[in-house]
């Protein structure tokens, strides 16, 4: 699921801040060999398990040091761009290339790195109903790429070099933006080596105290957003359809890192007006008229995890309104948001979905009172 693009890349680039003393910028290089397997999550891709998928990683990091706040609240992260090749070792899914934009969080005193990446993927072998219609994993050849790495890491062995290993997931898919889109997720266990370019001037980190975290709380904020996309039903050939979502929620942030949203989603679905005329005339027995009303309406909680001007965006909601039965009546909602203006105005990419069942990417823009 979850069809990000390159726009995860220009948020995490948001990140730095300015100050009056010069900000250094230590940079790290990695390259990682990986070799593992295909999960089947749906028994409809069992078919394109027929091997195990090998392919190699090379990273890009900007270390940082506790120059800004969000740095030390966070454990000096680093963030940075991946590319990533994966031969699928199936003849209907071929080879696959991602690129990544991407955070490294640390934990068990720098020894262990998670890496969080969300980008765009090519596959040169897409769903084709003459050539390929045995790919019904991959309907496009542009596809929504998260990459997730825990790996134990020792960084500046020997004059910069440094070693790691652990296990890489990769999931494909286009979040319904054409159909078929039944994805691949691939478990692999990785090793590489890294080499950090200047360190022999890598700065100390900065440890100072900083403000309570419960001193960012804030009053209780109205929102409006409004999202749109294109999407499609898994239904091949229907066509792909406009969508829009107009969303008005509360929000009240408590500390540095959390704020917490409550409000309500009128989604105007075209693709499902779509879905319904065909069912009601290929499916008489569902009892469908063809009129039923598109439209749903959901009441949501959420929150957002806080770092500097980029927030990550979680949400679950219930259809109150839902005419018709498509899914499930309970969804949720992950993404990416970046705050502008003095965190009145705010850009998001998210994607919908019925757990993990992905409906739509979402791209939107919203007002903070």
């Amino acid at each position: 699921m979850k069809y990000f693009l390159s726009v995860f890349s220009a948020l995490i680039l948001s990140i730095p801040l300015f100050s009056q003393e010069k900000e250094l910028k230590p940079v790290s290089l990695e390259a990682d060999y990986f070799y593992g397997s295909i999960l089947e999550h749906n028994p409809d891709i069992e078919h394109l398990i027929t091997g195990h998928p090998t392919g190699f990683v090379l990273s890009y990091n900007r270390k940082s040091y506790g120059f800004n706040e969000w740095e030390r609240r966070y454990n000096y992260p680093d963030w940075g761009f991946t590319v990533a090749y994966q031969s699928m070792h199936n003849e209907y899914l071929g080879d696959i290339v991602g690129a990544y934009g991407h955070i490294n969080w640390y934990f068990l005193n720098r020894h262990f790195m998670l890496r969080v990446g969300q980008g765009i993927a090519y596959s040169g072998n897409p769903f084709d109903t003459q050539s390929n219609f045995n790919n019904n994993a991959y309907g496009t050849q542009l596809l929504s790429t998260t990459l997730l790495k825990g790996n134990f890491v020792r960084e500046n062995i020997w004059k910069g070099l440094g070693f790691h290993a652990g296990f890489t997931i990769i999931h494909y898919s286009n979040a319904n933006f054409k159909a078929p889109n039944n994805s691949t997720n691939t478990f692999a266990l990785n090793a590489g080596v890294s080499y950090q370019l200047d360190y022999k001037e890598f700065p100390e980190y900065i440890k100072k105290e900083d403000s309570l975290s419960r001193t960012h709380a804030e009053r209780v904020k109205f929102n409006f957003a409004f999202r749109t996309g294109v999407n499609e039903s898994d239904v091949v050939g229907l066509g792909q359809e406009p969508f829009y979502v107009a969303s008005v929620f509360a929000d009240k942030r408590i500390n540095y890192k959390s704020t917490f949203t409550a409000g309500v989603d009128v989604f105007f679905s075209t693709f499902l007006k779509e879905l319904i005329n065909y069912r009601s005339i290929a499916y008489p027995e569902d009892g469908l008229s063809g009129d039923e009303d598109y439209k749903r309406v959901g009441v949501f909680v959420g929150h957002e995890w806080r770092f500097n001007k980029v927030a990550f965006v979680s949400q679950l909601g219930y259809y109150v309104y839902w005419p018709y039965e498509f899914e499930n009546r309970v969804y949720n909602r992950l993404g990416l948001k970046r705050y502008f203006f003095s965190d009145k105005v705010f850009a998001a990419v998210t994607v919908h979905a019925h757990w993990a069942k992905a409906e739509a990417v979402e791209f939107g823009v919203g007002y903070r009172l």
